[in-house]
């Protein structure tokens, strides 16, 4: 379980310092640029905008400022990509490409995949996806044979069917099959940051074809350890689940022979914003060795008085024949951006190998 800390609103990363540096940089590869009027325009308004907001008012003020036509213009910003310090404020790069160079397929596609090494084009390509499914589905087929990680990410991340803070691609919600050999190809990458977009992107597409998913990954060699990783974490929405195909693929797929003893939460009742501690003790009743995976479910109470239920993962391990272990988990219960909370009672499921084996519970009180 995690805490929270505070931190500047995320959309600061687009604040007046950072526009500065932009119309500064943009100097340096185009000495006519005009910063005064790039500022100004950039300016207006800005407290009221969020981070995407502010994403996109700099690539359209970039474009009222640019005398170019689109070509030129993408010439400068190539340029440009490289001098930015930040990652994801170069995202308005591929965000500008979006607005103004769907009519220059090739062209952008290219300056897609350019710019991606220096932030990320996942949001941008998507727009040319809803466009020409096909023609761009192949396009970022090439990607993923790409030597740059920065590229073939782009290829499972840009067609991901419910990528966030994006519009959904319903035809590959639909049909998975049509992004299907993007994954093939990615399935034993030795980039951890290839790796997790693949998991995700399968992730995404449990939430409608888990069977789909499971035939995907069920034929793939999980002995390679890269494509045993990706299965792991591509299934971990359906191992919360206790999906008995899920956990076979990680060798949890039998029932756990175990007892649970001494589960509880302390304290039992306690304020918003204060700490639980979940602990129990798991013992296996089995002469062999087993593949455990322990999740824990806390049923949040909502303001209509009824409960949601909400699983997080707890451990994975193999327990030794016979064997013994005690294990705890903490937790700050307090407001999230996701979640508010509510008085009353939270109880709290523990789940092994998808299976309730006890409950216990803990109060908010106002």
């Amino acid at each position: 379980m995690s805490t929270t800390t505070s931190s500047p609103a995320l959309k600061e990363i687009f604040n007046n310092a950072r526009l500065e540096h932009i119309a500064g940089e943009m100097r340096a590869v185009y000495p006519a640029f005009d910063a005064k009027a790039f500022l100004h325009m950039a300016n207006d308004g800005l407290a009221e905008l969020s981070v995407m907001q502010r994403m996109a008012r700099v690539s359209e003020c970039l474009h009222a400022v640019l005398p170019f036509d689109y070509e030129a213009s993408l010439e400068v910003l190539r340029a440009l990509a490289p001098r930015l310090n930040s990652m994801f404020v170069s995202m308005f790069l591929p965000h500008y490409v979006a607005s103004y160079g769907r009519h220059h397929f090739d062209m952008s596609l290219d300056a897609l995949q350019y710019f991606t090494r220096f932030g990320s084009s996942e949001f941008a390509v998507r727009h040319f996806l809803r466009d020409d499914l096909e023609r761009t589905l192949k396009v970022m087929h090439s990607w993923a044979l790409d030597a740059n990680e920065h590229v073939r990410r782009l290829a499972s991340e840009g067609s991901r069917p419910r990528l966030p803070w994006s519009f959904h691609l319903e035809p590959i919600q639909a049909n998975p099959d049509l992004a299907a050999a993007i994954l093939d190809t990615l399935k034993a990458d030795d980039s951890l940051y290839v790796r997790k977009s693949v998991a995700n992107h399968l992730n995404d597409v449990t939430k409608q074809h888990p069977d789909w998913v499971l035939d995907q990954i069920e034929g793939w060699p999980l002995q390679d350890r890269h494509t045993a990783w990706i299965a792991r974490h591509a299934l971990r929405s359906l191992i919360k689940q206790g999906n008995p195909r899920a956990l076979g693929v990680i060798g949890a797929g039998g029932k756990a022979q175990v007892q649970v003893l001494d589960l509880q939460v302390t304290p039992a009742v306690i304020r918003l914003g204060e700490q639980v501690t979940l602990s129990f003790t798991v013992q296996s009743t089995l002469e062999q060795s087993q593949r455990l995976v322990i999740d824990y479910a806390i049923d949040y109470v909502k303001a209509s008085g009824g409960t949601s239920a909400k699983v997080f993962k707890l451990k994975t391990f193999d327990l030794p024949a016979l064997g013994c272990v005690n294990l705890s988990r903490s937790q700050y219960i307090r407001e999230l951006t996701t979640r508010k909370h509510y008085a009353g009672r939270h109880a709290v499921h523990l789940l092994v190998n998808g299976e309730r084996l006890g409950s216990t519970a803990f109060d908010i009180v106002s």
